[in-house]
């Protein structure tokens, strides 16, 4: 799984639609693997959840997540409003490939549950936190931001 989740950012920086100036464009699409991010998150701890008999577990690592991340979501929709960027559509299509992407990754594993555990340590771990899984991208929008 460990080497999924990279693959599947990395992808999503290069599926998402572009518009605007071009480099402009290709960092709106860059920041729109924030929301990926986000989607592959929530949709695999919903997922676990559900499949786990309802664990607790599952939802609190999910609202975690969310917390430590939230800044960073608000960060990219205000660097891309400034860029001039009409970011629904790109979100929405950022979105949707992170959770097939995490999906696809969740039915090719052998053993369902052990790929939801070893999910959930990712995420309480951070190790998928934005600032991790994309920090130069983020540091891009940051600098934007102060300008």
């Amino acid at each position: 799984m460990r080497s999924l989740l990279p693959a599947a950012f990395a992808t999503l920086l290069a599926v998402i639609p572009a518009s605007a100036s071009e480099a402009d464009a290709a960092l709106i699409g860059e920041l729109m693997a924030f929301h990926g991010s986000r989607a592959i998150v929530s949709v695999m701890t919903t997922h676990c959840y559900e499949t786990t008999g309802l664990d607790p577990v599952y939802k609190q690592a999910n609202d975690n997540w969310y917390l430590r991340n939230i800044g960073f979501l608000e960060l990219a929709d205000r660097v891309v409003a400034r860029l001039g960027g009409n970011a629904e559509e790109r979100q929405k299509a950022a979105e949707t490939y992170g959770g097939t992407q995490i999906m696809s990754a969740y039915n090719q594993a052998a053993d369902k549950s052990v790929f939801c555990r070893a999910f959930l340590e990712q995420v309480e771990s951070g190790a998928l936190d934005i600032d991790r899984q994309l920090p130069a991208v983020l540091a891009r929008a940051q600098a934007i931001a102060t300008q």
